[in-house]
Formats: C-alpha cells, sequence, structure tokens
C-alpha cells in the first residue's frame, strides 16, 4: 500500500498543476496547493475546493513559505510568451527567488523537490532533436530571454542545492504541452488555434507555418512526473517530457479546422523574435531511465481540448 505524503504544488491553480492536484489526491496524497494567481485560474481548481485532504493557500513564491511537507513539485511561473512577458522582471523573479524559496523550504523540511524546466532552456536550438546534454542557443538580451534564462538559472540552483546541501532534486524539461484547463488568452498555439477556430475567426499563424513543435498530451506529462519522482535518489534528471512526434504548424491549424469543421482562413503574421524553428524532444533517457513515453495521438488530445473550449466558450 502507497503511504500518502504531503505535497507542496506551487501553480497548482495553473494547467498542468491543477491536474498534477488532481492527480495527486486521486493517489490518496494530502495536497497543498500554493498560486498567486497571475496566471493560475481558480475555475480550475473550483472542483476540489471542500475536498478532504485539499488545502488552497494564496501566495507568491517570491517570498519564503514555512510550512510542512514531504514533496515539493515547484511549477509556479508564467509558461506562455504572453503571460511572461507581460511583466518580465517579476517572470524572471518568479524563475529565481521562487527557486530558491521552494529550494530553502526543501532543504528545511528534507522534503523530495520537482523542478517543471521547459524545453526553452534550448532557445532556437542547433541541434535536432534536443538531447538533455545540449547546452542550448539562448539569446540573453532577447524578450524571451526572462523565461528562458530564468529557467537555465532555476536548473543552476537546483544542482547547485542538491551538491551543497544534498537536497533531493528531480529535474524536468517539459515540452510543448495541451488539453483541457488552458487558459484561452495565454497566447499559446494550440490554445490559440482552437478559439480562433471556435469563433470564425482567422487563424493567425506566426511566419511561414513550416516552423515545427511536439505536443504532448497532459495526461502523458503527469505520468512522466510520476515516473521521474519515484526514480532513486541518484536519478535527478534533467530529463526531456514531451512527445517526439513533429508536426508543423501549419499540420496543426489544418487539423484544427477540421475537426471544429471552421471556416477560418490562415493569415500569416511575422515571426516574433527568438521563436524556435524546431523543437523536438530527444526522450531516449526518458524511455532508459522512466520506461515512458507519450500514448495520446495528437487527434485524441485535440478532440478532448476541443471539447473543454466549446463548453468553456458556450458558458
Amino acid at each position: 500500500m502507497r503511504l500518502s505524503r504531503r505535497i507542496l504544488v506551487s501553480g497548482g491553480a495553473g494547467f498542468i498543476g491543477s491536474h498534477l492536484c488532481d492527480k495527486l489526491l486521486a493517489e490518496g496524497h494530502e495536497v497543498l496547493c500554493v498560486d498567486n494567481y497571475f496566471t493560475g485560474w481558480r475555475r480550475n481548481i473550483e472542483h476540489l475546493v471542500g475536498t478532504p485532504r485539499f488545502e488552497v493557500m494564496r501566495h507568491d513564491v517570491t517570498f519564503p513559505l514555512y510550512v510542512e511537507v514531504d514533496d515539493i513539485y515547484n511549477l509556479a511561473c508564467p509558461a506562455s510568451p504572453v503571460h511572461y512577458q507581460h511583466d518580465p522582471v517579476q517572470t524572471l523573479k518568479t524563475s529565481v527567488h521562487g527557486a530558491i524559496n521552494m529550494l530553502g523550504l526543501a532543504k528545511r523540511t528534507r522534503a523530495k523537490i520537482f523542478q517543471a524546466s521547459t524545453s526553452e532552456v534550448y532557445g532556437d536550438p542547433n541541434v535536432h532533436p534536443q538531447p538533455e546534454s545540449y547546452w542550448g542557443h539562448v539569446n540573453p538580451l532577447g524578450i524571451r530571454a526572462c523565461y528562458d534564462e530564468g529557467k537555465r538559472a532555476a536548473e543552476t540552483l537546483f544542482f547547485d542545492y542538491h551538491r551543497q546541501h544534498k537536497v533531493k532534486i528531480k529535474v524536468a524539461r517539459i515540452f510543448n504541452t495541451y488539453g483541457p484547463r488552458m487558459h484561452p488568452n495565454d497566447g499559446r498555439v494550440v490554445s490559440n488555434f482552437i478559439v480562433q477556430a471556435l469563433s470564425g475567426n482567422d487563424i493567425t499563424i506566426y511566419g511561414d507555418g513550416s516552423q515545427t513543435r511536439s505536443f504532448c498530451y497532459v495526461t502523458d506529462l503527469l505520468d512522466g512526473f510520476a515516473r521521474l519522482m519515484a526514480t532513486g535518489d541518484e536519478f535527478i534528471g534533467p530529463v526531456n517530457l514531451g512527445n517526439p512526434v513533429e508536426f508543423t504548424i501549419r499540420q496543426l491549424a489544418e487539423m484544427v479546422i477540421e475537426m471544429t469543421d471552421s471556416r477560418s482562413k490562415l493569415v500569416m503574421m511575422p515571426l516574433p523574435s527568438d521563436d524556435p524553428r524546431q523543437r523536438q524532444p530527444d526522450i531516449s533517457l526518458a524511455r532508459r531511465e522512466l520506461g515512458w513515453e507519450p500514448k495520446v495521438p495528437l487527434a485524441d488530445g485535440l478532440k478532448e481540448t476541443i471539447g473543454y473550449f466549446r463548453t468553456l466558450m458556450a458558458s
């Protein structure tokens, strides 16, 4: 029988964080959901309020937090360009100060701590697909740097706390993830395309649509989280978690139009600064160490996500 643990999820009202809270509660754990609601959404966790073993705390991780926990999932940070570029200084502070505060908590409580890092640490990559050994190609002065460099600095802090203070860490680099509870105005390509198609508006493609992304459904990602946290203390990552099946942005737009039965047209706009041309994870390490790979095809995941947005927009 699996022992119940008290688990803190920072960013727990966000898209991925709220699904993680669901999963941990279903496994019998106590969950402390911490969020400042900058990008998190109360409706994502409304169904959990009043549930035994679930607690919500409004808190900004850039300030210290004094609680007692067994495990920590550090997911707190704006993760879409629209949101993290809105207040780039705060984004960087969330990544760096947030990591310091969560690591300090882990050090004091001797908790195991999970860092939700990102494929953005690879920047606009010169290596394809991207293995964990690749150091990346990031513009430290660009408009995306607040997030890219913030997450890179957070990884540095995690590994230094592990080396210097013996903190038990797990670091995952998350590639494009999608599913229900995405924010409709987060500017991410999947939510953008679906909302535009359901509204009957033109679908905006930045660049010529030939740039690629790899889309991982949220349940597959959470399975990767669980497998990583279950590994022995000697395996700390970083490990890529994402779907290695690559699609062009144009292909995604055409799938969304077909699946929504929309009359939306494709409209090309200039490519934003430092936007990656290719993004595909090498998941050899995850396959070998975690026995993990995604199972949900893009068409199936899009069906669920489109259904969620239909309901959301109707209400």
